[in-house]
């Protein structure tokens, strides 16, 4: 292991993820969950987007981590194409962030059930409604439609089929913190699944 003290001391990267996410929602003002996530499209264009990272799951080379869109929007399109995607989420009052890049399988099971049913109902019926990423006559149109939805499924609406989790399981796992001068500390954790997580320090 390298000479990881502080920010960085720990044996297991997903504890080391949620602590640091949970000194986030103490300082950052908004979304301190926010991820920036990174899919190439059929002809490898970078895309990129902010959803919110809802889950840290598990430890050690069994961790992952997860989040919830429609499966027919382009980056549930790309995700299906090629089974990787990366991301990054950066805090700005702490001056970290955390780079993650794996593959990527649905979470379509009761967590996502679980996870649809916590949502705000205008939220669960706007899954329905919206056809994400197709394009849009007016937002009058998206409107009408929510209100259709709400008609058909009532106040207990399902999950819908083509709504659920992406859950990122990661083969790498950057630790960036701001050092003085611009001579930052990077951690990078890389899995191996004979001899599990090997860590190494990144020149800044």
């Amino acid at each position: 292991m390298a000479d990881r003290t502080g920010l960085f001391a720990g044996d297991d990267p997903f504890d080391i993820a949620r602590a640091w996410l949970e000194e986030a929602r103490a300082t950052e003002p908004n979304d301190p969950n926010a991820i920036a996530l990174a899919t190439v499209d059929a002809d490898g264009l970078p895309d990129v987007r902010m959803v919110l990272l809802k889950e840290i799951d598990g430890q050690g080379t069994d961790g992952s981590f997860v989040f919830y869109t429609n499966y027919d929007s382009a980056k549930g399109r790309q995700i299906a194409a090629t089974g990787k995607a990366a991301f990054v989420m950066h805090w700005k009052s702490l001056a970290r962030q955390i780079r993650v890049r794996g593959t990527v399988t649905h979470e379509d099971g009761p967590q996502a059930d679980a996870y649809y049913d916590s949502r705000a109902l205008q939220s669960r019926l706007g899954a329905w409604a919206s056809r994400q990423s197709q394009p849009l006559e007016s937002r009058a149109a998206l409107v009408a439609e929510v209100a259709k939805v709400g008609l058909r499924h009532g106040t207990a609406p399902k999950r819908p089929p083509f709504w659920g989790g992406f859950r990122i399981a990661p083969v790498q796992i950057e630790f960036w913190a701001d050092g003085a001068f611009r001579l930052h500390d990077r951690f990078v954790w890389t899995r191996d699944q004979a001899d599990g997580w090997q860590v190494r320090r990144l020149s800044p």
